[in-house]
């Protein structure tokens, strides 16, 4: 409900720019860009041909361009850029935390971010080489090295009388990370307990140690995972030692989900979720035409198995009319379990140590789906050509290719991330080939053996 309100808003905005854009009035313009949020505008600007991006994005408030470049593809971010001067793009990151701005730093042009880092202090470029030091999709390189710590001998007051000094907390701040004196990570404080407790209270009463804190080498995907299992709004991060480093917030794993969310979608069509909606024809014919290239060769391998038949064919035409169906019925249902698979195994709750009995349960349900999918096919072939041995075949090959379906939709995605590589981007390829395959031959052959004796 909430994904479909939001497609609603974004697609009235969108009107009612197009609209305003049209009548060439850019005072509406601005003034309805500007009235929107950094990612409301990033969405906005992603959904618009490059020449109405262009301008839109000169109508954007100077002091939102960072925040905006943070929420729109690789490819649209690109082109933005390209249109800013250095000093621009200076001025437009600049003022970013730490983590956002590691996430800009591989697309900023060599002069530009040179110009960055010497605009930031002493203190600052450090923290930012450090978080670049960690490699992509890791938390060390999602962390914020901006942390309130504070230490066990101190009382409630002495806390308080530190944080007014400061002036401010970094966003996203809930709780105050409690270190010893090597500042190895002890617990935390909530900031709702410091300011209901006595002033004289110890600090050591109030820590809270049951939150685990996160490794720094872990995977960006086991963070997302522990920030939805516990609900955090916060994780602090350690090196091997448990000294903090750093913090990861609640806005940065809603990125990494929402990634991962279109990363399955487009990867199983084979696209990128960073390419722009609107990039060049040469560039995205370039980056299909390989995909679609494989699938024509699964297709010709599916060509063969069926022309191994054609005499098969030529003598019951009747065949050639009902053999999509074992094999498209194949597709669907392996897709099914290759869904299932794919977000299982992105959610670590599958592995080598429990597909055998996954397999064994999607045998079972492949065996009941087909047989009442069987009852219905049955009485329609049945009704429509009057033959029971048709009807037999066609019954059987669709039970074969619904077990090979299944077969196929959990072993398929294992073995794509034994051999390393991205189960979401490969496996439907691979799965189309064995339903074409497997249900062509099941259905062909055994009208071979059956019905032409």
């Amino acid at each position: 409900m909430a994904e479909a309100v939001r497609h609603d808003k974004t697609a009235r905005q969108l009107r009612l720019l197009s609209d305003a854009l049209d009548s060439g009035r850019l005072g509406p313009v601005r003034r309805l860009v500007n009235s929107l949020a950094p990612a409301e505008i990033g969405n906005l600007l992603e959904s618009l041909p490059p020449a109405q991006r262009t301008i839109v994005w000169g109508l954007v408030d100077p002091e939102d361009d960072g925040e905006v470049l943070l929420h729109v593809g690789d490819e649209v971010r690109e082109g933005l850029l390209a249109d800013m001067d250095p000093d621009e793009i200076v001025a437009a990151v600049e003022d970013l935390d730490i983590d956002d701005l590691a996430d800009l730093v591989e697309d900023l042009p060599d002069t530009v971010l040179d110009e960055v880092l010497k605009s930031m202090d002493r203190d600052n470029r450090e923290r930012l080489e450090q978080v670049l030091s960690y490699d992509e999709g890791t938390a060390g390189r999602l962390m914020n090295p901006d942390v309130v710590t504070v230490r066990t001998d101190t009382t409630v007051d002495v806390v308080l009388r530190y944080l007014r000094l400061r002036g401010e907390l970094p966003d996203h701040t809930d709780h105050l990370y409690v270190v010893s004196r090597r500042h190895q990570y002890l617990g935390r404080i909530a900031l709702q307990a410091l300011l209901t407790s006595e002033p004289n209270t110890p600090v050591n009463r109030l820590i809270d140690d049951t939150q685990p804190a996160i490794g720094v080498e872990e995977s960006e995907g086991s963070v997302a995972r522990q920030f939805s299992d516990h609900d955090w709004l916060s994780a602090p991060i350690v090196d091997d030692n448990n000294i903090l480093l750093g913090r990861i917030t609640i806005d940065d794993v809603v990125d990494i989900i929402r990634e991962q969310a279109e990363h399955q979608a487009l990867s199983a069509a084979g696209l990128d979720e960073e390419e722009d909606l609107f990039s060049p024809v040469l560039r995205a014919t370039r980056r299909r035409l390989l995909w679609l290239t494989i699938n024509l060769a699964t297709a010709f391998l599916a060509s063969w198995v069926v022309g191994r038949f054609e005499g098969t064919i030529q003598k019951i035409v009747a065949l050639a009319v009902l053999m999509p169906i074992v094999a498209g019925m194949g597709g669907n249902a392996g897709t099914q379990v290759l869904a299932l698979m794919v977000r299982g195994l992105a959610l670590g709750q599958v592995g080598f140590s429990n597909y055998l009995t996954l397999l064994w349960k999607e045998l079972k349900v492949a065996s009941l789906t087909a047989l009442g999918l069987d009852l219905i096919l049955g009485v329609v072939v049945q009704l429509w050509f009057g033959d029971w041995g048709l009807t037999a075949v066609i019954s059987t090959a669709l039970l074969i290719n619904q077990l090979a379906a299944a077969t196929a939709g959990v072993l398929i995605p294992l073995g794509i991330r034994r051999l390393g590589f991205d189960p979401a981007l490969a496996s439907t390829i691979f799965l189309t080939t064995v339903t074409d395959v497997m249900g062509f031959f099941s259905f062909l052959g055994l009208a071979t053996l059956l019905l032409l004796r």
